[in-house]
């Protein structure tokens, strides 16, 4: 892979973390006790049925781009909440600095973690395992999770389309 250094170090994992083929293996969602909020929990397999790569190759070379393309959309989605407001600027970016201090290394894998940021309620969390598995979880932010891996896969959402007399 080679270096655009025309390119912030950010566009360059973003970029790599869209490079990234997986597969959803399995999806849960469960309303919390406060019956506002969801919990979703997203387990995928990086994985290329085209190519038939190795999972552990993907997790060597684009482990840390796709932790940051997830934190970055989440970051991005992110909206205040309460007396985060006073912290919160819409044009703000996520940073590799914000990467690596959400970053840790345990006996499950490669791992952010965020919570607050930045007057932004992101609640994530992404763990890749060294042979592909990867697990996404989110807190507090209703399917938005299930939005960021159809976006990494190049899917579009659906808008509603006017029928009414405007539309023509």
């Amino acid at each position: 892979m080679t270096i655009d250094d025309t390119q912030s170090a950010e566009q360059q994992l973003f970029n790599t973390g869209t490079l990234i083929p997986f597969r959803v293996l399995d999806t849960q969602t469960e309303i919390a006790p406060d019956q506002e909020n969801l919990f979703v929990r997203v387990e995928l397999m990086l994985e290329d049925d085209q190519e038939e790569a190795d999972p552990e190759e993907l997790v060597e070379w684009g482990a840390f781009g796709f932790l940051f393309a997830l934190a970055a959309l989440s970051f991005h989605d992110a909206r205040p909440r309460g007396t985060s407001a006073i912290e919160f600027h819409s044009a703000d970016l996520f940073t590799v600095a914000d990467c690596l201090q959400a970053l840790s290394f345990g006996r499950y894998g490669l791992r952010i973690e965020t919570d607050y940021l930045r007057g932004r309620s992101m609640k994530t969390a992404v763990t890749i395992q060294p042979d592909g598995r990867v697990t996404l979880t989110t807190w507090g932010r209703g399917k938005s999770a299930l939005h960021w891996l159809d976006r990494l896969q190049g899917k579009r959402r659906l808008q509603a389309v006017s029928t009414g007399p405007a539309a023509s």
